[in-house]
């Protein structure tokens, strides 16, 4: 694994960690007043840097190795593996998060099909959605700028983001 590598998906999850927290703090401000939008004092929310990262990661491995794969059936096998991942990532930062902080920060139980606290088939459907389309639109043009950024400047941030965690944590 070379350095590149390494920097692209740190930057990826920086980036979209903090992209995640812009768009729950949206939501809350706008449409969802009582949601939790973040565990940290800072602006990000891992969950989501990790998802993006996990999603960039699985689908550079399929699209690399499906080459004679018609196109519709790539975006099938795509979304059924973001569906899958995304709705295991949830489950699993739900569980940490209520277990280390003891609270629930998202709450699926007024969905039709939802399972516990923290996953649902609507929303899982949702992010399928989503990351479909965030791989074919937003994706590549986020790469420009992520391919862009100094390595002094991704160490920096994860530095501060690293504090903030031990902070939270103490």
């Amino acid at each position: 694994m070379n350095g590149d590598f390494m920097f692209y998906y740190l930057n990826t999850f920086l980036i979209y960690s903090m992209l995640g927290f812009l768009m729950e703090t949206t939501l809350k401000t706008f449409f969802f007043h009582s949601m939790n939008n973040g565990i940290l004092a800072g602006p990000w929310i891992p969950v989501y840097g990790f998802g993006v990262a996990i999603i960039v990661f699985i689908t550079r491995y399929v699209f690399h190795h499906s080459k004679k794969i018609p196109k519709w059936l790539k975006l099938f096998i795509i979304f059924m593996i973001v569906f899958v991942t995304l709705t295991v990532l949830e489950l699993i930062g739900g569980m940490i998060i209520e277990k280390i902080f003891h609270k629930v920060f998202w709450d699926y139980t007024n969905f039709k099909f939802h399972f516990g606290h923290y996953i649902s088939l609507e929303m899982s459907l949702l992010w399928g959605v989503l990351s479909i389309l965030f791989l074919y639109l937003v994706k590549p043009w986020m790469d420009k700028i992520i391919k862009k950024i100094p390595k002094w400047v991704t160490l920096l941030v994860l530095v501060i983001f690293l504090i903030d965690v031990v902070i939270t944590f103490l």
